[in-house]
């Protein structure tokens, strides 16, 4: 994961963050379709629905961050 930091990035360091973004949007797309995939298909497997919740709360909240840090790097 890229470290973030307060001094100004590297044009490397902005391309690396972006690449991550790209890589974690793709794995949060699959998470959010295997949501929805479970939730369709409820009460069958509802045993997985909170693990699989917690995970997508937390792909996308750590795609959430990265964004952020993108928008502050790309300001400085």
């Amino acid at each position: 994961m890229v470290e973030t930091t307060t001094s100004k990035p590297t044009a490397e360091e902005i391309d690396d963050l972006r690449k991550s973004i790209k890589r974690l949007n793709s794995v949060a797309g699959q998470m959010k379709m295997d949501l929805h995939d479970l939730a369709e298909g409820l009460p069958t497997d509802y045993e997985n629905l909170l693990d699989t919740a917690q995970k997508t709360y937390d792909i996308f909240r750590q795609l959430d961050t990265l964004k952020k840090q993108l928008k502050t790097w790309e300001e400085l």
